[in-house]
């Protein structure tokens, strides 16, 4: 038994060379003798070997730029156990369209204290888009995304403070801290099993270190003129949560309920001032936000509008006679957590 185990120590000795062989080129701009390096080991399964030539292809270093084969790397290296490779993996999947597919992904990457993971996570429960409504959580996922330093989450915690009230933005800030020290502990953790594994921890180190990793997307919180940026397709906006199943309005009694009035029943308003409800990167959202709110007494008499936008489909009750008169309906939805915002005249 122990000749075999000597076997398998030496057998791996000279991938690993490779593979160290190949960061040095890299680390000195050799990006041609790099990706010839990890080549080999790639071959053999290594998975270090393997997340290195997909950052090469995903930057075009010493090959073409080729996100499939990259995609492709990403993958085998994390059924292999390469942890960047799997976030890698899941970030490419969730821009490339297959967000349901990148969705468990994700939410690893973000347990662990992905950054641009906990960006895509913090958007999806705001918009209730590929995971539960949660905007405290939201916010406190952004927070941390923020702390790291990623620009985008910046921009994104600046728009969801217009939106998200001040109570749940200081719950957040403490779940940020409970969600941060459980990153810390499972990094930890991951770090000792590579180090016990077969898989050396040193190459791992290594590998990771070699190049950048894919951006997250930026989102707008209902802007009227986004710009979207990163890979395609264009990501999800940030958009207002969808209405509770009962209405509620501060003017009535506490814990009172107030009943829609149905659009058929409301006189038709005929003005050209416009509320903006949202923004989506899936239409079907919009049509379903406005099946939940259109027949709230603020809306009364209004109509829907969906305005394409880019590569987003505004949503907008039209109809009001004012601008005044659009803004005290925008108020009371508001007193009521729902964003909204005066479009304008259409």
């Amino acid at each position: 038994m122990a000749g075999a185990g000597l076997a398998l120590l030496a057998a791996a000795a000279p991938a690993l060379a490779d593979v160290k062989a190949g960061v040095d080129a890299w680390s000195a701009g050799d990006y041609a003798r790099a990706v010839v390096e990890w080549q080999g080991p790639a071959a053999a399964g290594d998975a270090d070997a393997l997340f290195n030539l997909a950052q090469a292809y995903r930057l075009g270093r010493g090959v073409e730029i080729d996100n499939a084969r990259a995609r492709q790397l990403y993958e085998q290296a994390a059924a292999l156990g390469h942890v960047k490779a799997a976030d890698n993996f899941g970030l490419m999947l969730f821009q490339e369209g297959e967000q349901q597919k990148a969705m468990p992904l994700i939410q690893a990457a973000a347990d662990r204290g992905d950054p641009r993971a906990q960006y895509v996570l913090g958007l999806s429960h705001f918009n209730a888009d590929y995971a539960p409504r949660d905007w405290t959580r939201a916010y406190a996922l952004m927070t941390l995304a923020n702390g790291a330093g990623l620009p985008q989450a910046r921009e994104a915690l600046a728009q969801m403070d217009t939106y998200i009230p001040q109570a749940q933005r200081a719950q957040a800030q403490s779940l940020a801290r409970e969600l941060d020290a459980g990153a810390r502990a499972q990094r930890q953790t991951e770090l000792a099993a590579a180090e016990l594994g077969s898989r050396p921890a040193a190459a791992a180190v290594l590998a990771v270190a070699t190049a950048p990793a894919p951006k997250p997307p930026v989102v707008t919180v209902a802007a009227a003129a986004p710009k979207p940026m990163g890979l395609p397709p264009a990501p999800k906006p940030l958009a207002p949560a969808p209405a509770p199943a009962q209405l509620t309005l501060a003017s009535a009694g506490k814990g009172s309920t107030v009943t829609p009035v149905p659009a058929a029943l409301a006189p038709r308003k005929q003005g050209s001032w416009r509320v903006q409800l949202g923004a989506f990167g899936v239409a079907g959202n919009a049509d379903k936000l406005w099946s939940q709110i259109g027949s709230h007494a603020a809306l009364a008499g209004t109509r829907k509008a969906l305005l394409p936008s880019g590569s987003l489909t505004r949503l907008l009750a039209t109809g009001f006679s004012s601008e005044a008169e659009a803004g005290r309906a925008c108020a009371a939805l508001k007193r009521e957590g729902k964003a909204c915002v005066v479009a304008g005249q259409g």
